[in-house]
């Protein structure tokens, strides 16, 4: 039960940011999803979008849980598939919360996902998953 508690607390601490200087004022999951599976280039106000992505871990994992849907071996054959195929590349990994941070707050364009606890005036939160 402690677990299940400690991981129900965890996951409600990744969110999806944008820059401060972004136009974006909030998104869907289905929206994201669709940036992070290389679905969509762009906002819905027709924006390019830029996704930031962070290299495997817990947030990673939590992240595409929750709004694709994908664990990340489904995940991995995803990007395998598409990568072969030539149709897609997967967005650019970066090592933590603090680097996805550093990416978005510098590009008006970029999209990533963080620990909530990194939130500062540098970023603007478009969704909770």
């Amino acid at each position: 039960m402690v677990v299940a508690l400690a991981s129900a607390a965890a996951s409600a601490e990744v969110v999806v940011v944008v820059s401060a200087k972004s136009g974006v004022a909030s998104l869907t999951s289905d929206q994201v999803s669709q940036i992070f599976l290389a679905k969509s280039v762009a906002f819905p106000n027709g924006d390019t979008a830029t996704a930031v992505d962070q290299s495997d871990g817990a947030a990673r994992a939590e992240f595409y849980s929750r709004v694709t849907g994908k664990d990340p071996s489904q995940l991995k054959a995803y990007w395998s598939q598409l990568i072969f195929t030539g149709k897609a590349k997967p967005p650019k990994a970066v090592a933590d919360s603090a680097e996805v941070k550093k990416q978005v707050a510098g590009s008006p364009n970029a999209i990533g996902y963080i620990n909530k606890s990194a939130v500062d005036a540098s970023v603007k939160v478009v969704l909770t998953p």
